[in-house]
């Protein structure tokens, strides 16, 4: 079976399964439209849909490897944002919850940003600010991402991001609610299944950071690039980002050090405001 197969024989799965279509979309987060699409060859499925589409109908783990294997035929997706801007930004919030519900192990490096599970609203806002969203689709993808960040309690899941300094020190909001961000930041790291590391600028390094990414459970890559986002599945390539993130993650201050570096920055940001 090749991918372009793959929409015939999900829904004969579905079919021999003796689940409605409704319920199964609902399942997979993602509407009804889109699974019949999918099932009748006019929109070729991500690995992500894949995988949510199986898991819905509950298909054995022999099936499973074999239709993913099919997903993964092709190694490397992209999907522009301008697509996500058409769907609606909050409903790409809610499936990446889908993604993080079904995984047990998150690695995230971010250079860039406060990862999008740490973010305060007032951030989450921030963020969104430059891309040309409604006030109400700004608050619905607000809510969606706060949302998302329940998964930070769940302690059948291990959540490890590593953060440059930079990103701590970028002034992306006034500064006594970059002080409150960093105070978030602190307060989740205390959580017991949620490591939290921070790269400092003074410690010498042996790598350039390149871009953000998100390992899930060593299976798939999630890359956000200034166009697009890359879904990366092929081994090898999960195996490169895996390394790429340990060899920070080892540089990285962890604990009580790397609260430390949170609280001399966020002093720095109430000092600046009080001059200010």
């Amino acid at each position: 079976m090749n991918r372009t197969e793959l929409g015939s024989a999900l829904r004969a799965l579905r079919q021999a399964s003796g689940k409605e279509a409704k319920a199964v979309a609902r399942s997979a987060v993602m509407s009804t439209a889109k699974l019949s699409k999918i099932e009748n060859g006019h929109v070729a499925p991500s690995v992500v849909d894949v995988e949510r589409i199986l898991t819905a109908l509950d298909v054995s783990e022999q099936v499973k490897v074999e239709y993913m294997a099919a997903a993964r035929a092709q190694a490397t997706e992209a999907t522009a944002w301008r697509l996500f801007r058409r769907m609606g930004f909050h409903r790409k919030q809610e499936e990446i919850r889908a993604l993080e519900a079904s995984m047990k192990l998150l690695r995230l490096f971010q250079p860039s940003l406060v990862p999008g599970l740490l973010q305060t609203p007032e951030y989450v806002r921030a963020v969104l600010q430059g891309k040309g969203l409604s006030e109400d689709q700004l608050a619905r993808t607000i809510g969606a991402r706060i949302e998302r960040q329940r998964v930070l309690y769940d302690t059948g899941k291990q959540l490890r991001f590593v953060i440059t300094e930079p990103v701590l020190r970028w002034s992306l909001l006034p500064p006594a609610m970059m002080a409150g961000q960093l105070d978030r930041i602190a307060s989740v790291s205390r959580l017991p299944n949620v490591d939290v590391r921070v790269v400092p600028l003074d410690r010498p390094q042996t790598d350039v950071p390149g871009h953000s990414f998100v390992i899930r459970d060593d299976r798939m890559v999630t890359v956000e690039t200034t166009h697009a986002e890359l879904i990366v599945t092929d081994p090898r390539d999960v195996a490169l980002y895996v390394d790429k993130y340990e060899r920070f993650a080892s540089v990285a201050t962890v604990g009580d050090a790397m609260r430390a570096v949170l609280a001399d920055i966020r002093d720095g940001f109430l000092r600046e405001r009080e001059t200010g």
